[in-house]
C-alpha cells in the first residue's frame, strides 16, 4: 500500500511558518510560544538557561501534541551570540516569519539601592536585546517582503512606576524602538507590534530581584502581580499578544488600567510624575548602608517570600504562585 499523502489542511512540519520567541523558557514568553505552536507554527525558543529551556520544550510538546519545538541557548544582551543565533536558525531551521521578544528582568527597590549593574542588566536584556535580534531578522524579512515582529514592552515604559527605575528606563527605550520600527517598515510587507502590558499573573514575582528592604518590597509587589483586579491572566494576555502580532497591529495595550495610564500620562504628565512620587514615599525606604557605594543585597522573590514569612502575603499571592507552578517559574 502506498504511503498516504498529507492532508491538504495539515501542512508538513517544514511547511509550517517559523516563529522565534526570545525569553520563552518561562512566564509570558512560554505562553506566547505555546499559543504560536497551537496555531500551527514551528517554534524556536530561546533563553540563557538550557535546563529551563528543556523543561519548557517538554511542557510545550505535552500541551500541543505534534508541535515542533527547538531550543537555543542565548543571552540576548550578547550581540555576537544573537547574530550567531539568527544565522543558525535561518540556515538550519528555516526563514523566521514571526519574531517575538519577551525576555526581561525585574528589579524592585528604592533608587538609593540601584546600581550601575542594575541598569546594565535591564538595558542589556530589555532594550539592547530587542535591537540585537530585530535588526538581522528584519533585514531578511524585508528581502522576502513579509514578516511579523512583536516587542513586549510595558506600561512601565509609558508611566515610570516607583521602585522599578531600571526596568522602566529599559522598557521606555523598547517602546521607542518598536514604534520607530513600525514607522520605518510602513509599506514593506513587514509589521512591528508594540505590546504594552500591565501587570500579569505569570508568576514572575518569584524570579524578580528585590533590593533595599527586600522582604518589604516583596510584600507589595508580590500581591500586586497576583491579584485579579490588578494583574491580568497571563494565558489571556498571550492570546491577545499573538492575535495582535499575527494581525500586524501597530500597538497592543492589554488592560484597561494600561489604557487609562497611558492616556492620563499623555494629558497630565506633571501630575502623573507627582503621583508616582507620592507612591514612592509610601513604599519601603532604603536601609542605611555604611557607604553610598556599597551595593545592597539582591534577593530573588522566592527567598524574599521565605524571609518575610507572612501568611497574609502568601494568601494574597496564591494565584501568582499557581501561575509560577504552571509557567515554569520555579
Amino acid at each position: 500500500m502506498p504511503p498516504s499523502s498529507p492532508s491538504p489542511t495539515s501542512p508538513s512540519p517544514s511547511a509550517r511558518p517559523l516563529a522565534l520567541v526570545l525569553g520563552a523558557s518561562r512566564g509570558l514568553g512560554l505562553l506566547v510560544a505555546r499559543e504560536l505552536l497551537a496555531r500551527g507554527h514551528r517554534v524556536v525558543i530561546c533563553s540563557r538557561t538550557r535546563s529551563d529551556l528543556e523543561a519548557a520544550r517538554d511542557q510545550l510538546v505535552d500541551a500541543v501534541p505534534g508541535g515542533q519545538v527547538e531550543v537555543r541557548v542565548c543571552d540576548v544582551s550578547d550581540r555576537a551570540a544573537v547574530l550567531d543565533l539568527v544565522r543558525d536558525v535561518e540556515s538550519g531551521v528555516g526563514p523566521i516569519e514571526v519574531l517575538v521578544t519577551v525576555a526581561g528582568v525585574i528589579q524592585v527597590g528604592p533608587a538609593e539601592s540601584m546600581t550601575f549593574e542594575h541598569f546594565d542588566a535591564s538595558l542589556g536584556t530589555m532594550l539592547h536585546g530587542p535591537i540585537n535580534v530585530t535588526l538581522p531578522v528584519v533585514a531578511a524579512m524585508r528581502e522576502r517582503g513579509r514578516g511579523r515582529i512583536g516587542t513586549v514592552t510595558s506600561i512601565g515604559g509609558e508611566v515610570t512606576p516607583p521602585h522599578l527605575w531600571p526596568y522602566a528606563v529599559a522598557k521606555s527605550g523598547a517602546v521607542a524602538f518598536s514604534e520607530g520600527l513600525a514607522a520605518e517598515l510602513s509599506g514593506s510587507g513587514v509589521t512591528a507590534t508594540t505590546v504594552v502590558p500591565g501587570l500579569m499573573r505569570t508568576g514572575s514575582h518569584e524570579r524578580a530581584h528585590f533590593t533595599g528592604r527586600a522582604s518589604r518590597e516583596y510584600a507589595w509587589f508580590g500581591p500586586a502581580a497576583s491579584l485579579p483586579l490588578l494583574a491580568m491572566s497571563a494565558d489571556r494576555a498571550a492570546r491577545r499578544i499573538v492575535d495582535a502580532v499575527l494581525a500586524g497591529e501597530v500597538r497592543c495595550e492589554l488592560t484597561p488600567l494600561t489604557k487609562v495610564g497611558v492616556r492620563f500620562r499623555g494629558l497630565l504628565p506633571g501630575t502623573t510624575t507627582r503621583l508616582m512620587g507620592l507612591g514612592s514615599r509610601l513604599l519601603p525606604s532604603a536601609p542605611h548602608r555604611v557607604g553610598a557605594t556599597d551595593p545592597a543585597e539582591v534577593v530573588e522573590g522566592r527567598e524574599a517570600s521565605r524571609r518575610l514569612d507572612s501568611r497574609i502575603v502568601d494568601t494574597l499571592t496564591t494565584l501568582g504562585a499557581r501561575a509560577a507552578e504552571r509557567n515554569n517559574e520555579r
